[in-house]
């Protein structure tokens, strides 16, 4: 190897954050020992520093600490270190914070080696850590105040002793390497220097197996440990490692010095809970987890509707006549999945609230914010996240109003809703009281700049009223949203022009209840490609029905469509409302005819007619005027029906005209009964789950259908019970299991809601009436009786991702994959947790979804890693590969000879029929198949959505989540 192929290798192994520098010799290591004022480390195997407190906290990825502890196995750590046997053997990262030159198992006993360790806060100790760093990173504004300099200096390896022959002969191996931390009030870096000749061994053999001849390489890198997770939960932390094998720890030995810039430090805290921090060469950014969408420095779950609370202030001159707006409130609610904004502002008075009926921009930010996303194209919630300044400017014609807009969000509650204030101020065109203004759809253009999003463009609407006609007048809107981006990821360049397209806007004035509304659908491309297929046909795509703006808009074929009223709603879909002891019902057209008639006492208005209701709130057939005798009969509307007025004492006879209502339960909105075809994919996106059904093996998208709608959730795992005809889930959000039995007026269950962290495929025993399934964050498999009870771990050992899981219930066997990036594999034992082994761990990569194919009796899995579909008998026999070409599959099921399953990526040259694109934002998970007929076909239940034949060509590039079919032909 020539000296230019090692430092290639240096450079390679020490990327992401990392420099390294030529070898270097002893006497280039930062002066130590006592004589420099070094506390040094008791001899032994497993010994820990006293507490060494430091003058000024140091930041470690987000978090300050104050202490540090120096360990003999070559690490650093923010807290007391455990028992060695709980971490020397283990992978990296560990569960605890630390600081990584060389963790081995190192052991001192006897005179072999010394380690020193002190903080220190002297000119020349901390004018070269300035100059290493600012070789390394030039651009870099660092001056450190401290330093924590640690050494191990001719340390050795443990050597275990035989009670017959004692210590071994052989010539000792012996490693000299530092570690130093240098800091000042906001960054950190980590110098590791390794001099020449320094490093001697490279690994240690595990204790618990001293005898194999196996060595462990030594980890060299950081780790913050295990971190909180969705409040009551840990999982792992942010971490880097530098060190593979063996190969990378020698050449070490050649990068000599290598300095490490500690990621994230300060920046981690400005990112969301719910997001990851990465390392650039000028600095870092922050990128949403998977599941969630946003800038990064703010992030929400995928699929959720979001609701926006504010206020509004201001003055507007409406004519002649300022009207004040003080602090009064604005809701918005935004169903994501299909760019739907609805924008309330209450108590407007007159006659400002019919002047504004034309300033839609003001709930347009919400469409911008949350528009259905096209191909190449994205919100702007994931660009602005939810701190940012919109200014808006308004010229109408021909009168020359102006009126100026400013919103301004200030981030997500505690509900992680968005907050957004409004200032308005101007002048605005009188409008007669009554009057309705309709607005064309149309598209305007952002221009996407650093830091700012501009538009520009000129609206025409028209206002209908009694007093003037038909009008039409025009405004133009100049606006400019600023915000907070990141520069330092340039991986990918930023869209420079995106098309908005507002295709239906509605706006109206409540006078009686003082509301101000704007109801937009918005969709966002790239500019010139235009929104294509359903979505401009069916109402649901296009904005124009007239579901609640709490109900889900569901569409059937054609133009049909169904209003189903959200969980924790009721009512027909078209008039919802909360459900809360007693609920309160949509006011009837007789209630707000008699709350217009009376004051805000109740008392009638002088000479006014006060109409009768009865209990629900319909008109009274029989309707009198006052005390008087003067009465009418009275149609269904209120009207009167000719020749029924009298002023007599006998009063006249009316017949009802609307029919008494028929008792019977009623059913929740949010559940809706699959069709009786026989045979349907269940499957989940988000927070809901959906119903397809199967014509013969095909996929039927026009009767599909939202069986269940579970706001605020992510289903993830999904199973049927074909006798009792329930759905169960898995809930990643809100850490539950749960069932629905599919049936109208059922009510979802909790079957269990503790000591669950990440729950995620599940499977139903039909036979045994169980359940199973996988936690991937404490890596367990556990099972329960069908309605919650018994539950019982089955496994809790060696498992490191484990993802999918199926039962074949006619032979008492569970099948499970571990994604495990070292050692995939996929395992199976018994119902019961016995004879558990590995059915495959070779030629596999990220094995997620998992099926029985039942005619075969083959069990059958899609793997994201090597891109393949593979079965494979139960004694490891007949492996065959069923189709070669996957994208990103999760889920898998079969049934009658295809493969059903959800792909999370898509490209141009797939050769897939049978394609199903539900209209969500979010992510396809799991995938069952709801038959009549119980145990044919059998199937575990974990999610994935695709149909695909080898002989089509036909590719729908309307979305990225897809699912598609397998005829069952190997390959």
């Amino acid at each position: 190897m020539q000296p230019g192929d090692v430092l290639a290798v240096c450079l390679l192994c020490w990327s992401c954050g990392v420099r390294v520098a030529a070898a270097v010799h002893r006497t280039d290591l930062f002066p130590y020992g006592t004589l420099s004022g070094d506390s040094v480390l008791a001899e032994g195997d497993d010994e820990t520093s006293r507490v060494l407190s430091l003058p000024r906290p140091f930041y470690f990825y987000s978090s300050l600490f104050a202490q540090l502890y120096v360990a003999t196995n070559g690490i650093i750590s923010a807290q007391d270190l455990p028992m060695e046997k709980q971490y020397v053997d283990d992978g990296f990262p560990t569960d605890f914070p630390v600081v990584a030159p060389f963790l081995a198992d190192i052991d001192t006993s006897g005179g072999r080696g010394q380690i020193y360790y002190r903080v220190t806060e002297t000119p020349s100790v901390l004018n070269r850590v300035a100059q290493e760093v600012h070789r390394g990173f030039p651009d870099a504004k660092f001056t450190p105040t401290h330093a924590v300099v640690a050494t191990w200096e001719n340390v050795a390896a443990y050597e275990e002793q035989s009670r017959t022959s004692g210590p071994s002969n052989k010539v000792r191996r012996v490693n000299t390497f530092q570690a130093v931390i240098g800091y000042d009030e906001t960054d950190s870096y980590v110098l590791f220097l390794y001099p020449e000749g320094g490093l001697n061994f490279f690994g240690t053999r595990p204790k618990e197996s001293y005898n194999v001849e196996i060595e462990l390489p030594a980890r060299v890198g950081f780790s913050r440990g295990e971190i909180t997770y969705l409040i009551f939960s840990r999982t792992e932390g942010p971490h880097f490692s530098v060190t593979g094998d063996q190969e990378t720890v020698k050449n070490l030995n050649h990068c000599g010095l290598s300095l490490l810039s500690i990621p994230y430090s300060r920046f981690q805290q400005q990112c969301s809970q719910n997001s990851f921090c990465s390392d650039y060469a000028t600095g870092y950014c922050c990128h949403c987890r998977p599941g969630f969408y946003g800038n990064g420095r703010h992030c929400l779950p995928e699929g959720a509707p979001q609701r926006v609370s504010g206020k509004v202030s201001g003055t507007v001159t409406v004519g002649s006549t300022p009207v004040s707006l003080n602090n009064i409130d604005l809701h918005a609610y935004i169903v994501v999945g299909d760019g739907r904004a609805y924008t309330a502002i209450s108590e407007v008075p007159e006659p400002v609230g019919w002047a504004l009926m034309p300033v839609a921009p003001i709930g347009e930010l919400f469409g911008w914010l949350f528009a259905l996303e096209l191909p190449n194209s994205q919100a702007g919630f994931k660009t602005t996240g939810a701190e940012f300044t919109r200014r808006a400017e308004i010229t109408f014609y021909p009168g020359n109003e102006r009126l100026s807009i400013s919103q301004t969000a200030r981030g997500l509650d505690d509900n992680n809703h968005l907050t957004v204030d409004t200032v308005v101020s101007g002048s605005v065109p009188f409008l007669p009281p009554g009057a309705e203004v309709t607005m064309d759809p149309f598209k305007e253009t952002y221009q996407y700049y650093p830091s700012v999003a501009t538009s520009s463009s000129v609206r025409e609407f028209s206002v209908v009223s009694a007093e003037r006609g038909s009008e039409s007048f025009s405004f133009q809107l100049k606006q400019n949203i600023t915000y907070r981006d990141c520069r330092h990821d340039n991986r990918a360049a930023a869209p420079e022009t995106l098309q908005i397209t507002m295709e239906r806007v509605f706006v109206m004035y409540v006078k009686e209840e003082r509301i101000l509304r704007y109801a937009i659908t918005n969709k966002i491309s790239p500019v010139g490609v235009e929104p294509t297929g359903p979505e401009l046909v069916n109402p649901c795509y296009a904005g124009n029905h007239d579901c609640d703006t709490t109900a889900q808009c569901i569409p059937l074929e054609g133009q049909a469509f169904q209003c189903q009223c959200a969980t924790g709603y009721r009512g027909d879909g078209r008039n919802c409302y909360e459900q809360e002891g007693e609920s309160q019902r949509p006011k009837t057209h007789c209630e707000h005819h008699r709350r217009r008639a009376t004051d805000s006492e109740g008392n009638p208005i002088v000479g006014a007619y006060v109409p009768q209701c009865d209990s629900e709130g319909q008109y009274i057939p029989l309707q009198c005027y006052g005390e008087t005798t003067y009465c009418w009969c009275v149609d269904q509307d209120g009207r009167e029906v000719p020749g029924t007025r009298s002023h007599d004492v006998v009063k006249p006879a009316c017949l009802p005209s609307v029919a008494p209502p028929t008792m019977r339960p009623l059913p929740r909105p949010d559940v809706t009964p699959p069709t009786n075809a026989g045979v349907t994919l269940l499957y989940a996106q988000g927070q809901k789950i959906g119903a397809l059904p199967l014509n013969g093996t095909r996929l039927d998208g026009t009767g599909s259908k939202t069986l269940l709608t579970l706001h605020g959730s992510i289903v993830v795992g999904i199973g049927y019970d074909c006798k009792e005809n329930q759905v169960y889930w898995t809930d990643l959000s809100a850490r539950t299991i749960n069932r629905a039995s599919l049936v109208p007026g059922a009510e979802p269950e909790i079957l269990i809601n503790t000591n669950l962290v990440s729950p995620e495929g599940l499977a139903v025993d039909v036979k045994r009436r169980l359940i199973f399934w996988v936690d991937s964050t404490p890596d367990v498999i556990e099972s329960a009786n069908l309605d919650g009870s018994g539950r019982q771990t089955l496994f809790d050992t060696d498992l490191v991702n484990p993802r999918a899981i199926i039962v074949v219930s006619s032979a008492g066997t569970l099948y499970w994959t571990d994604w495990n990036r070292e050692a995939p594999k996929i395992e199976c034992a018994s119902v019961d947790g016995q004879n558990r082994r590995v059915v495959v761990s070779d030629g596999i990569g990220l094995p997620n979804a998992l099926t029985f194919d039942s005619s075969s009796g083959q069990v059958c899995w899609a793997d994201a890693g090597t891109k393949r579909l593979e079965c494979i008998s139960p004694d490891g026999s007949g492996r065959r590969v069923i189709h070669p070409t996957l994208n990103y599959p999760f889920s898998m099921v079969y049934y009658r000879g295809h493969f059903y399953y959800t792909d999370w990526r898509s490209k141009d040259s797939s050769q897939f029929t049978d394609e199903y694109l539900p209209d969500q934002r979010s992510h396809l998970y799991g995938i069952a198949i709801a038959t009549t007929d119980c145990l044919s076909g059998e199937t575990g239940v974990r999610l994935e959505l695709r149909r695909f034949k080898a002989q089509s060509t036909k590719w729908f590039p309307k979305r990225r989540i897809i699912l598609k079919v397998a005829p069952l032909c190997a390959v």
